[in-house]
């Protein structure tokens, strides 16, 4: 059977080692990351999670990528990222990172297939027409190919833009937010495709969300509260999520 699968790689997908990132000198300076270190394997389906200003968003940035440690050291897939330039980085996200945000950041002027292998045209990389076909497929967008973001509901453009995310058959997929624009409805379908990537493809996912019933869909919850690692744990359920924020929140 025909899928997209993951680049397969023996290191950790990414991993951070006494990772801090400030920002600003002096009395102003503001420490977003404490020393933070953390191992996703690869199959493993993470959420981040911790209060606002906890350093979630910052932390995906930095495993991502799409900022650089102010010191520390960033993997992914067994390359240390933090010692690349600009050119390296690209390659190395085009590689190895797919992304998908709160906002889709979907073209308007293309359709949805347009979108979906946008990441293999601008790396000049052929488009095997049987793996679309079956991602397509995966995430229900059969009958919607061919319309614009504009002609699609939230749900559908989220879809979009996790195709769109997993055409380059990524080592890791991170999600920055991927229900905080829908509807309970539209937040579980996402969630399902997400939780059916790890499970039927092995598809390496670490997920920063503010929800707790977005949390409990991953195989492990990783909490931060003011740059650090707080808590660690595997296969909590909503309400077990909800009562480590409540004791975040009263620390």
């Amino acid at each position: 059977m025909l899928d997209i699968a993951p680049t397969q790689v023996k290191a950790p997908a990414v991993a951070a080692t006494a990772v801090t990132r400030r920002y600003g000198d002096g009395e102003s300076a503001v420490d977003a990351l404490r020393g933070v270190t953390l191992e996703v394997p690869a199959g493993q389906f993470t959420a981040v999670m911790g209060p606002s200003g906890s350093g979630k968003s910052t932390l995906m940035h930095l495993l991502a990528g799409l900022d650089t440690p102010s010191a520390g050291t960033v993997e992914i897939g067994g390359e240390d990222i933090t010692k690349m330039n600009d050119k390296q980085l690209t390659k190395l996200r085009r590689r190895h990172i797919g992304f998908v945000f709160q906002s889709f950041n979907l073209l308007p002027t293309l359709s949805a297939e347009e979108n979906i292998v946008l990441p293999l045209s601008i790396g000049g990389r052929k488009v095997d027409k049987a793996d679309l076909e079956a991602l397509i497929a995966r995430v229900g967008l059969q009958e919607r190919r061919d319309h614009r973001p504009s002609e699609l509901s939230g749900g559908q453009q989220q879809r979009v833009a996790i195709a769109r995310a997993l055409i380059s058959r990524p080592t890791i997929l991170f999600a920055d937010e991927p229900t905080g624009n829908l509807d309970s409805s539209m937040s579980a379908e996402i969630l399902q495709a997400l939780r059916d990537s790890v499970d039927s493809y092995g598809q390496t996912t670490m997920m920063v969300t503010h929800e707790a019933s977005a949390a409990a869909v991953a195989d492990r919850v990783v909490f931060l509260a003011d740059g650090e690692t707080v808590e660690d744990a595997f296969g909590l359920d909503e309400h077990a999520v909800l009562g480590t924020m409540e004791r975040l929140a009263h620390r």
